[in-house]
C-alpha cells in the first residue's frame, strides 16, 4: 500500500512519535539522551521551529512541535539521521535505528495543545518509571515547572500563558494541572482521522479545503451509549429524549432531535438505529444529514462535552 502523503504547510502543529527498530533501545546511558537533546538544538536553531514538550523514553521518543517555513519531513529526517550517524558510530553498528517511518500527527493546536503537553509529560509515569513526572529528568516538564534554568530549546510562554500572564502564577498552575488526577486518554489523543489528523470535524474540514488533502473520514465506534447522547443533548440544548420521539415541530426541538442524529451517526450508529431509538421515520435521520454544515458547531460542542464528562 502507498504511503500517504504528509500535510505540511506553515503553522502547522505536530505530535511526533519515533520508535526505535524492532522495539530497541534508542538511549543506552545518559551521553545518548544529551546528544538526542544537542542535534534536538541544532536543527531547532537551524529550522527555526517551535518546540512545545517531549519526552525520551529508551525506545521511544515524543515531539511537540510547530514548523515555520522548514516542512517537518525535512526537519524529522535531519534530526533522525544526525543521530542514528552518531548512534551507529558510537556503539560500532550499522543499519536502521528507528523504526520504519515516524509517525507526525497534525493536531488543532488550540484544542489540544494543553491536552498534548500533560499527556507527553506524563508518559515516563505511565511507563510506571517514575512515579512522578518531577522524578523523570528526559522531559520537558521541568522547564514549565521551572526546574530547570532557562534555556532556548522549549518554548514555553503559549503555554504558561494559558494558566496566567505572570509566569510564577502561571508555573503554580501548570503544576496543579499536571497533579489535578485526571489522565489524558490514550484513544483521545490517537483518536485520529485517517492516521495523519487529529481534530474536529470543522478543524479537518477546513485542512481540506485550504490545503487541498483528500483524507479517509472513519467514524468514531460506539464509544457513548445513545442514552448518554440524549443526556449530552440536554444538558446543552434543554430538549430532552421524551422532547425528542414528540411529534412536535418546534424549532429548538427539531434543531435537537437533528443534532442527536448526527452525533449519533458520529458515533457510527446506523440511520436504522438511530431512527428506532427516537421512535421516528428513517427519513428523519437522512434529512438530518442534510443540514449538517450549518450544525457543525452545536455537534462539536456535544462531542466535547460527552469527552469531558467520561
Amino acid at each position: 500500500m502507498a504511503r500517504k502523503p504528509r500535510i505540511e504547510f506553515e503553522g502547522a502543529f505536530y505530535h511526533v512519535i519515533v520508535r526505535g527498530n524492532q522495539r530497541q533501545k534508542i538511549f543506552r546511558d545518559r551521553n545518548d539522551y544529551l546528544k538526542y537533546l544537542e542535534i534536538l538544538a541544532n536543527y531547532k536553531n537551524r529550522y527555526r521551529f517551535y518546540l512545545y514538550s517531549y519526552v525520551l523514553m529508551n525506545n521511544h521518543i515524543h515531539l511537540l512541535l510547530e514548523t515555520q517555513e522548514i516542512p517537518i519531513s525535512k526537519i524529522q529526517q535531519g534530526i533522525n539521521q544526525s543521530y542514528t550517524m552518531y548512534f551507529n558510530r558510537r556503539n560500532k553498528t550499522v543499519g536502521h535505528l528507528f523504526q520504519g517511518r515516524y509517525k507526525a500527527i497534525l493536531c488543532d493546536r488550540d484544542e489540544y495543545l494543553l491536552s498534548l503537553v500533560k499527556y507527553i509529560h506524563l508518559n515516563s509515569v505511565r511507563a510506571k518509571a517514575v512515579e512522578t513526572p518531577d522524578e523523570y529528568e528526559w522531559s520537558s516538564h521541568h522547564d514549565y515547572a521551572g526546574q530547570r534554568g532557562k534555556n532556548n530549546l522549549i518554548d514555553t510562554d503559549q503555554v504558561l500563558r494559558m494558566f496566567s500572564e505572570d509566569k510564577a502564577t502561571a508555573r503554580k498552575l501548570y503544576r496543579a494541572y499536571m497533579e489535578d488526577g485526571i489522565s489524558i486518554k490514550k484513544e483521545d489523543i490517537y483518536r485520529t482521522i485517517d492516521q495523519r489528523v487529529l481534530g474536529s470535524e470543522g478543524f479537518v474540514d477546513k485542512i481540506t479545503e485550504r490545503y487541498e488533502v483528500e483524507l479517509a473520514k472513519e467514524r468514531r465506534k460506539k464509544e457513548y451509549t445513545l442514552s448518554e447522547i440524549a443526556k449530552g443533548i440536554e444538558k446543552l440544548t434543554g430538549v430532552s429524549l421524551k422532547n425528542i420521539r414528540e411529534q412536535s415541530k418546534a424549532v429548538n426541538i427539531s434543531l435537537g432531535r437533528k443534532v442527536f442524529c448526527l452525533v449519533a451517526k458520529e458515533y457510527a450508529y446506523k440511520g436504522k438505529e438511530i431512527s428506532e431509538y427516537i421512535r421516528k421515520d428513517p427519513a428523519v435521520v437522512s434529512i438530518a444529514q442534510k443540514g449538517r454544515k450549518q450544525l457543525e458547531e452545536d455537534i462539536n460542542d456535544v462531542i466535547k462535552y460527552l469527552k469531558d464528562m467520561a
